[in-house]
């Protein structure tokens, strides 16, 4: 079964040779820092050393697990990244290698996701493996349902499980969900590998340790189920919108596949409005929006399963605002230009005609609607 070993447990390095030394790091800014001297409890380097430290954590643990999934029987494939696999190029609507050597599913011109490390089991499950230093881990939650309802979408005869990698002292692990096993490593420290990469007289490294076993396979060799993202995303919309009855159908957003899709894409897109509807209800500036300028209504899927109506503003290709509410106060938020959110509002805008147009009053009924359902859902028992 998936035990953590000591070797793991102690980071043991004994077994690695010197491979943690053969990864690149993105160390620029840090080195940047240090050339300048500033002091080392300075927040900007703080913030600087934790990133590469995390960097370095994900490397040693994934050449462990190496090591691990090769001793370990319940283990039958373990895909490789970093220089531990071939050369391929990153493929589109696929697992694959990224640029920078790591396992992403992506689209043709963006990744939707990023796995640690990923294997399979004798008892046909498949476990994507999260390992991280940070102390609180609710960000972590909340990618891990992307992650999960991603790869239950591409491969659905598998039955998708989490491996969680965190430092002692991590908060929040009994909040996992069930599906989700945890390991606890002692308190790491990537001292060695930053004196390294700062001195001027580096030593002769040992050659790279790889690993030559049958289980070892290649991302782009796990057969999956066709997924294509953007026309997913478009049938939704148009499906959600078809039944003429209704402001929206209550009963396909509601299904397990739907919902499945939510978890993934967090926000689903059902028409729009124009800045002029909108302009009290968004606190608008005068000027700010032209008043035709459309305002884009989302459902966006929170992490307490509660679905709430978010509205996007698209001024040209890049230029994005999401606009929400917290506690009744609209909260404005420029978007990643580029991010994956941007591409589908752009996406989604040239999808809908003016069919899509909403009025005030329809989207009241959908927010009436979300609140009612969730309401209901939440007064049911638990049965997770």
């Amino acid at each position: 079964m998936l035990e953590i070993s000591p070797a793991i447990k102690n980071l043991e390095k004994e077994d690695i040779a010197d491979n943690l030394l053969h990864y690149v790091y993105n160390t620029k800014h840090l080195l940047s820092l240090i050339k300048k001297g500033i002091d080392l409890d300075d927040p900007s380097y703080l913030s600087s050393y934790r990133s590469f430290e995390g960097e370095v954590y994900e490397n040693f643990i994934y050449e462990k697990l190496l090591r691990y999934a090769e001793e370990n029987d319940y283990i039958t494939k373990f895909v490789l990244k970093g220089f531990h696999q071939g050369k391929c190029k990153a493929y589109a609507n696929t697992l694959s290698i990224s640029e920078k050597e790591q396992i992403v599913y992506r689209t043709k011109s963006r990744e939707i996701s990023e796995f640690d490390a990923m294997f399979l089991t004798k008892n046909n499950e498949l476990y994507f493996v999260e390992m991280t230093l940070v102390k609180s881990v609710l960000k972590l939650r909340r990618r891990l349902r992307k992650k999960k309802a991603l790869l239950e979408i591409i491969f659905p005869n598998y039955t998708i499980k989490s491996l969680i990698i965190l430092n002692e002292g991590a908060t929040g692990a009994k909040q996992f969900p069930s599906y989700c096993k945890v390991w606890f490593t002692k308190e790491f420290s990537a001292a060695e590998v930053l004196e390294y990469i700062t001195k001027l007289d580096k030593q002769k490294l040992l050659p790279k340790d790889k690993i030559n076993s049958k289980k070892m396979i290649e991302a782009h060799m796990l057969k999956l189920h066709p997924f294509r993202y953007y026309n997913t995303m478009s049938w939704i919309t148009k499906t959600i919108r078809a039944n003429k009855k209704y402001v929206i159908d209550m009963n396909f957003l509601m299904t397990e596949k739907v919902q499945r899709y939510h978890d993934l894409y967090n926000k689903f897109y059902v028409g729009f409005l124009t800045v002029k509807e909108m302009k009290n209800i968004l606190h608008l500036k005068e000027g700010e929006y032209s008043e035709e300028q459309r305002v884009v209504v989302a459902l966006e899927k929170k992490h307490s399963d509660e679905i709430v109506v978010t509205y996007y503003i698209q001024t040209t290709r890049k230029n994005l605002y999401l606009y929400s509410f917290n506690d009744a106060k609209v909260v404005k938020e420029k978007k990643d230009p580029y991010g994956i959110t941007v591409t589908e509002v752009f996406h989604i805008n040239k999808l809908m005609n003016e069919s899509y147009l909403l009025s005030i009053s329809q989207v009241n009924t959908i927010k009436k609607l979300l609140k009612e359902r969730f309401k209901r859902e939440s007064q049911k028992p638990n049965e997770k």
